[in-house]
């Protein structure tokens, strides 16, 4: 699972690989069938963590809340439990591709614990309206 853009997006390796907790999550990348666990520092964005892992999880606009191409799709049970998201994020969640009532933008929501175990699905289009032909 490969991402593009944010090649900007700065996290440090103590960001990464440093200590503090961790939780294990799946993520289903936007490639049928593509399942990958990895270790998620809690107090990172998701974002993050994709980039920290190499998953395929896009952010055009590296991370500053301009675009809606690090959509995911959380499960319901976890979705209830993250923080509401603020005005700014559900705007550019109006402009993603596959919206459902359980999106949220990977640049903006934190790993908690309660992660632990969860699966977050990539999904398999962006709306990049960012592009300019």
């Amino acid at each position: 699972l490969r991402g593009r853009g944010a090649e900007g997006l700065r996290f440090s390796w103590s960001d990464m690989f440093g200590g503090g907790e961790k939780v294990k999550i799946t993520v289903v990348g936007p490639e049928e069938g593509k399942q990958v666990e990895v270790e998620a520092r809690v107090g990172l964005s998701l974002l993050k963590v994709a980039r920290a892992n190499d998953l395929d999880l896009d952010a055009f606009c590296e991370g500053q809340l301009a675009c809606s191409t690090c959509h995911c799709i959380f499960e319901e049970d976890l979705f209830n439990k993250l923080e509401e998201p603020k005005d700014d994020e559900l705007d550019m969640l109006d402009q993603a591709a596959g919206l459902t009532k359980t999106s949220r933008l990977g640049c903006q929501v934190k790993v908690t614990k309660v992660f632990e175990g969860a699966t977050i699905r990539i999904p398999s289009e962006v709306n990049n309206m960012m592009m300019v032909d």
